[in-house]
C-alpha cells in the first residue's frame, strides 16, 4: 500500500515546479529598440570613459560580446577598471523605459501559472526594477538573480577606479589559437553563473523551465540541466526544447503547464537577498 501510495504522489508531481525567465528581449521584443540603444551606450561608454578609439570600439564590443557574454565582463578579461555601478547608470540608466508600456496579456499569463517564478538577468538590480516596473509585472515573480545577486560587492570594491589598465594583448581576441584572459565577471552563458543561480536561489534544474532570448544562454542552461524555452523565433535547434516567437505564445507551445488541477505549495526556501527591489521606482 505504500508502494502504491508513492507512485501516486509520484505520478501526480508537477513536472516543473519553477519557471525560470531572462528579461531583457524576453518579457518584451527586440522591436522595442532597447537592445540597441544599449549597444550605443556601451560603446560611447568605452570611448568617453576607458579611452578606447571610436574607429575600433564596435569591432571590439562585438568581440568582447562573443566571447565573454557581456561586454562588461569582456572588458574587465582584457584589464579595464572601472566602478560597476558607473558602467551601469551609464549604460542602463540613460535607456528610453519609456518605450516599454504596461503588458496585461502577459501579466494575466504569470499569475496564471502554478508555479515559482523568478527573472535570471545579467543586468543589475536597478535596471531589472525599472523594466519590470515599466511592464507592469514586478508582483509577477518571487525574486530576481541579477548582477549583484551573481557578483557581491566585495568583488567590485577593487574595481572603483576607472582607467585603461590593460593587462592583455588585445590581439588574443582575434586569433583563435589563442587563450582568452579569464573575466572576473560571474555572467550568463557560464557554468559558474547558472550554479550560482541554482544554490542561491534553491533551484532544482531538472524541474526548472528556462526561458531566453539568448541560443548561447539556452544550450548553456540545456547543458546545465534546465529544460528550456527559446523565446523570439519558432526555430529549434540544438539544446532548444521549444521555441516560441513571442513570450505571449507559453499557452499555446505549452499547454501543459496549466493542466495542474489545482495550485500545490511548491515554494522552496529561499537562499541570498533575491527579493525585488521594491525601493526603485521608474
Amino acid at each position: 500500500m505504500d508502494f502504491q501510495n508513492q507512485y501516486q504522489q509520484a505520478h501526480q508531481m508537477p513536472k516543473y515546479e519553477c519557471l525560470l525567465f531572462d528579461l531583457d528581449d524576453t518579457l518584451y521584443p527586440s522591436s522595442s529598440g532597447m537592445s540597441q540603444q544599449c549597444t550605443k551606450n556601451i560603446e560611447e561608454y568605452m570611448v568617453k570613459k576607458l579611452g578606447i578609439e571610436e574607429t575600433t570600439v564596435t569591432q571590439l564590443n562585438q568581440v568582447l560580446y562573443k566571447n565573454y557574454g557581456t561586454s562588461m565582463a569582456g572588458l574587465r578579461a582584457i584589464g579595464y577598471n572601472f566602478d560597476n555601478d558607473d558602467y551601469h547608470s551609464f549604460v542602463h540608466g540613460r535607456l528610453p523605459y519609456e518605450v516599454l508600456r504596461p503588458d496585461h496579456v502577459l501579466r494575466t499569463l504569470l499569475l496564471s501559472l502554478p508555479y515559482r517564478k523568478l527573472i535570471f538577468s545579467n543586468g543589475d538590480k536597478v535596471h531589472v526594477a525599472k523594466t519590470l516596473s515599466k511592464l507592469g509585472l514586478k508582483d509577477c515573480f518571487e525574486g530576481v538573480i541579477c548582477f549583484e545577486t551573481l557578483n557581491p560587492i566585495s568583488d567590485n570594491e577593487d574595481s572603483k577606479s576607472t582607467g585603461c589598465r590593460k593587462v592583455f594583448d588585445l590581439s588574443c581576441l582575434f586569433d583563435a589559437g589563442s587563450a582568452l584572459p579569464v573575466t572576473p565577471v560571474v555572467c550568463k552563458p557560464f557554468a559558474n553563473a547558472y550554479e550560482q543561480a541554482f544554490q542561491k536561489a534553491n533551484i532544482n534544474p531538472q524541474r526548472t523551465l528556462f526561458f531566453d532570448d539568448s541560443i548561447r544562454n539556452i544550450q548553456a542552461g540545456k547543458d546545465m540541466g534546465l529544460h528550456t524555452v527559446l523565446v523570439g523565433t519558432s526555430n529549434r535547434t540544438k539544446g532548444v526544447d521549444y521555441a516560441i516567437e513571442s513570450i505571449h505564445n507559453i499557452r499555446e507551445a505549452l499547454p501543459e503547464l496549466w493542466e495542474i488541477n489545482h495550485k500545490k505549495d511548491i515554494s522552496r526556501s529561499f537562499s541570498g537577498k533575491l527579493a525585488m527591489e521594491t525601493s526603485v521606482t521608474a
